[in-house]
């Protein structure tokens, strides 16, 4: 009895470890360029949304209307751009230069 419950402990911790690898492995930190061009460049630039890339948007205001949302762009949760992914792509949007690839409004 004591080896079976031991064996299902250490199955019960391995898959917990493999469980966390993988989480970490999918939550890893994505650079700001990726994360524009794979979250919000879907509609920015497209004729969708405003462009943003060179317009020199504040940082707090970039933070809060991805977010929050607004209009029809849906809000962005932590679990779909982290918090510092948020972070380094407010900065990078605000410090942009403009696209020549982006168009519309």
């Amino acid at each position: 009895m004591r080896m079976i419950l031991g064996s299902l402990v250490a199955l019960g911790l391995a898959t917990t470890a493999f469980a966390a690898q993988k989480l970490g492995e999918a939550q890893g930190e994505r650079t700001p360029d990726i994360v524009y061009a794979k979250t919000c460049g879907y509609c920015h630039g497209r004729n969708v949304g405003p462009i943003l890339l060179g317009r020199k948007l504040p940082v707090d205001y970039i933070t809060m209307t991805a977010r929050a949302g607004r209009n029809g762009m849906p809000a962005f949760r932590p679990t779909e751009i982290t918090t510092a992914e948020m972070a380094a792509l407010a900065k990078w949007i605000s410090k942009s230069k403009a696209s020549k690839q982006e168009h519309g409004q």
